[in-house]
């Protein structure tokens, strides 16, 4: 039997090459002779560094020491590119992981334009930035105000940072912000949500990073005075991705919004690995509504139906209906509980693999 393991990476707990090595372990202790393939994928967030340098021979790893999401210093590594690109992602930035606890209303995105102006400064011609699992609902005016962006009350004084203090803005002024490299930005967003309403940054992703209803409506009125002030689209699909950083981006430094799963897969391979496989298992530490909506997930449950291939989902928790799969498995289910899982997660996903061959391929 020909298995494709092409999961996510299970969000602040295991990347995606550490998912798919456990799952293949626990398959193959049940079906050594099967043919196991490991493709491990991103969608913006974690884990998409790691995909672009697998697929870009050449590329180059850099460090820098940035601001985090919570203004203590993280370390985050930056890739540099073939051809004078450079590739950044907010994860390793101005993810939720790096704060202690979450900060909905205080935490921001100043660690991305830091490491943004490490790679221009480097001398990159452009620059790939994966937009996903971002702590902060700021709409990117971290990053903006780390290249040069000022963000304004009333009385012409800057705004302390996170999308908490968005509600009093009055002003931008970009008359220092940096200017973008000239062969463009992309952005590759991890959802397709907008900006604003209840599909959007605030309401939809704001809960998931702390924020009560009240602080999910004091953000949102937050985007809403900086859409009304910056322009640009704050509806277009992944405007609203990593707390609005993909609306910041766009609408203040010109930067393309690309559906990162679908790029990134397209980089990796996956149609072609797909079409050669019997069954595909993929999977993400959370999987919920929004995992079919541009993530990497729900792009390899669609890759697998277009050619009518059998997928296996597993993951850490799920939430709301579960998805078309051959079979769903939990580690949370597996282990008793989620804390249980996430204290040793290789070892619950060596157990899924196991499950799944022992279940699925019966007749294989």
């Amino acid at each position: 039997m020909r298995v494709l393991l092409a999961p996510d990476s299970f969000k602040g707990s295991a990347s995606a090459a550490a998912v798919a090595a456990a799952l293949a372990r626990g398959w193959l202790a049940e079906r050594p002779a099967d043919q196991v393939t490991c493709l491990p994928l991103a969608d913006g967030g974690e884990g998409t560094l790691d995909v672009l340098a697998a697929g870009a021979p050449g590329a180059r790893w850099h460090r820098a020491t940035v601001t985090g999401p919570g203004s203590a210093p993280v370390d985050c590594a930056w890739l540099e590119l073939p051809g004078a690109a450079a590739a950044v992602e907010l994860a390793r930035a101005s993810g939720l992981p790096l704060l202690g606890r979450p900060d909905p209303l205080r935490a921001h995105t100043a660690g991305l334009g830091e490491v943004i102006g490490r790679a221009l400064d480097h001398g990159a011609r452009s620059i790939v930035i994966g937009l996903g699992g971002s702590a902060s609902t700021d709409g990117g005016t971290g990053a903006l105000a780390a290249l040069g962006a000022r963000f304004l009350n009333a009385a012409g004084q800057e705004l302390p940072p996170g999308g908490g203090a968005l509600a009093a803005l009055a002003a931008v002024d970009t008359s220092g912000l940096r200017t973008p490299p000239a062969g463009g930005v992309t952005c590759l967003a991890d959802v397709t949500a907008p900006l604003l309403g209840p599909l959007g940054a605030a309401a939809v992703y704001g809960p998931q990073k702390g924020a009560r209803p009240r602080q999910v409506a004091r953000l949102e009125a937050g985007l809403a005075r900086l859409a009304g002030l910056l322009g640009g689209e704050p509806g277009a699909q992944g405007a609203g991705a990593a707390g609005g950083t993909g609306y910041g981006l766009a609408a203040g430094w010109g930067a393309a919004l690309v559906p990162g799963a679908a790029e990134l897969a397209r980089l990796a391979g996956l149609d072609r690995a797909v079409a050669g496989a019997d069954l595909v298992v993929t999977g993400e530490g959370r999987f919920d509504p929004t995992s079919l909506t541009g993530k990497a997930t729900g792009t390899v449950i669609a890759a697998a139906a277009a050619v009518g291939v059998p997928v296996a989902l597993v993951a850490g928790q799920l939430s709301g209906a579960p998805p078309p799969a051959a079979a769903i498995v939990t580690l949370a289910g597996l282990a008793g509980g989620p804390a249980v899982a996430l204290a040793d997660p290789g070892r619950w996903l060596a157990r899924a693999g196991r499950a799944l061959a022992r279940d699925l391929a019966a007749g294989g």
